[in-house]
């Protein structure tokens, strides 16, 4: 009786110290949380602390029964804590520990953060299996919650499954919206919009600049034109949302769609919603719902007075005119609702504004980081503008230097540097290695522009390298990865990088730039989605034109 008495003891206070060992693990280590020290987050660790040793017997008996019923091996990968998995020792910025892991354990490697299985590949060889050769098996998204929230239960183009919806409303965006003569016939409001930016800043001479603030003021001007129509946006109300207010909503926007959710990992407690992402995102969802509602209704209105020659301009028809209008008829491709027309909205503006806001302040960095790079590309400017007149989209094909300095940026700072996560719809095999129907895969593009096996001297900001080839952005040449490549590409490739380089070549030509010199330059990012500078940049422009004229309107 005595042994047995002190067996469970002994057993007890094995358990006692595993828990406890787990709870410290959980506190200390649950680094990717650091970043977000709210009292949400706080009582998110804590609640998980207390579960965890009722889940480590289902989590055991899981893993059991899952590893008898396969053969092909899992690739490597790190051990975890049950439960919870990898996800208490994983950094701040994912796409460097990734790197760091590749190194450790090989090109392809697994981890398990909570109950999901996740795979990232970080060689081309690799990315070309997944997107090419397997394509269609990997063509899926696992969204995460706050992203479900956001676009509408998952009815937009970037986040749904590879379905007969996602290709007929991807048919129906680059058809409609970015085809060359849409492109060519809206025109026009690029222009308006990047001559009212060089206005701006010229007012703001000798004083600091936000460059991304202003790249995102652009660009929402633009692409919101072309949705619904340049004069609706400026009129009344709805020009709220080309304020600061709505470039605040959407930065929040993309900080909770990656930001690290208990609920994506363990889907029990999803039902808790512990750090309040999914409430966070419904808040931010509800700003942009409203402007989404009072436009449409307002182009409805507009159609059943009969007033369509209000809503056409320059013989065109704008992107929601379009969507109303297919959204009527019986014989139409898809059957669409206003909650697909929102969604689609959506993600149009969120994308479009937020990644070429960021690259601007990207190249932007590194060419004040690189003079020698500036002095290149103002000669070029010089040499193909001439210092009397202002930039014309005509001029961009001509800048070629320019354009090897933004590939160059887009290399060393990919926009997306996990891009979006594919899922396979059944169970396959890569190199070698299981890869279990469900589970999460990230292709690492950070790491594949960095690889020393893809580039010589690849920490150096090199554009000449981007000379000589014929590269584009279309995942061709898988050493060069931004935008991914297979069938889920990102389709607005064309629009983003036209205003890209409209944006970049109206400042450099426009204005010389320069450094506050009481702020100390850094190139260190922040992780997301869309990973951002982490301190934003700050610069002052002066006059370089002669003929103020120029700076007008």
């Amino acid at each position: 009786m005595s042994n047995e008495y002190h067996h469970i003891l002994f057993v007890a206070k094995m358990i006692s110290e595993v828990v406890y060992n787990i709870y410290l693990a959980i506190i200390t280590f649950w680094s990717w949380w650091c970043d977000v020290n709210n009292n949400q987050d706080e009582l998110a660790r804590t609640f998980l602390t207390i579960v965890v040793p009722t889940l480590i017997l289902v989590w055991y008996k899981w893993t059991l029964s899952y590893s008898k019923k396969n053969t092909t091996p899992l690739p490597p990968g790190p051990y975890g804590l049950p439960v919870v998995g990898y996800l208490p020792f994983l950094g701040h910025n994912l796409h460097e520990r990734f790197t760091e892991m590749a190194h450790k354990y090989g090109p392809i490697f697994s981890l398990r953060l909570g109950s999901k299985l996740h795979v990232v590949v970080n060689s081309m060889d690799l990315v070309k299996a997944v997107a090419r050769d397997l394509d269609h098996t990997f063509a899926n998204r696992s969204p995460p919650l706050a992203v479900l929230t956001i676009t509408y239960g998952g009815s937009d183009i970037a986040w749904s499954n590879n379905n007969t919806h996602w290709r007929t409303m991807r048919k129906i965006l680059v058809s409609q919206v970015l085809s060359n003569a849409n492109l060519k016939s809206s025109q026009n409001f690029r222009r308006q919009e990047v001559r009212k930016t060089v206005n701006k800043v010229y007012s703001k001479i000798g004083e600091k600049v936000d460059i991304c603030k202003i790249a995102f003021e652009t660009e929402v001007n633009v692409v919101t034109s072309m949705l619904w129509g340049c004069s609706k946006s400026s009129e009344g109300e709805d020009s709220s949302y080309i304020g600061d207010r709505f470039q605040e909503v959407e930065f929040k926007i993309m900080e909770l769609v990656g930001a690290p959710n208990i609920s994506d990992f363990i889907p029990m407690l999803s039902w808790f919603d512990l750090q309040g992402r999914q409430r966070d995102m419904k808040r931010q969802l509800e700003f942009v719902d409203a402007i989404f509602e009072n436009i449409i209704e307002e182009r409805i209105k507009l159609k059943a007075s009969k007033m369509d020659g209000e809503v056409e301009q320059d013989g065109r028809k704008d992107f929601l005119q379009i969507l109303l209008e297919l959204k009527d008829k019986n014989d139409a491709p898809i059957l669409l609702d206003i909650i697909k027309i929102k969604a689609l909205l959506m993600d149009i503006v969120v994308a479009a504004t937020d990644t070429t806001s960021t690259m601007v302040e990207w190249v932007m960095t590194e060419i004040l980081h690189n003079p020698d790079v500036m002095r290149k590309v103002e000669d070029e400017l010089t040499e193909v503008i001439g210092m009397k007149n202002i930039v014309e989209e005509y001029h961009l094909p001509k800048l070629t230097y320019l354009d090897a300095v933004i590939k160059e940026t887009f290399r060393l700072h990919p926009p997306l540097p996990l891009l979006i996560q594919r899922c396979p719809d059944e169970s396959c095999v890569v190199a070698g290695y299981n890869i279990p129907k469900g589970c999460i895969v990230y292709m690492n593009v950070w790491a594949i522009h960095r690889d020393p096996r893809n580039w010589t001297n690849p920490l150096e900001f090199k554009p000449e390298r981007f000379l000589n080839s014929n590269w584009d952005y279309n995942g061709n040449n898988l050493k060069f990865l931004p935008f991914g490549t297979g069938r889920r590409i990102c389709p607005g490739m064309p629009l983003g990088e036209k205003m890209l380089v409209y944006i970049l070549a109206s400042l450099l030509h426009s204005f010389e730039w320069r450094l506050p010199k009481d702020e100390e330059f850094e190139l260190s990012d922040k992780f997301g989605l869309v990973t951002k500078k982490r301190i934003p940049l700050m610069a002052i422009p002066s006059q370089r034109l002669s003929d103020a004229s120029l700076y007008m309107e």
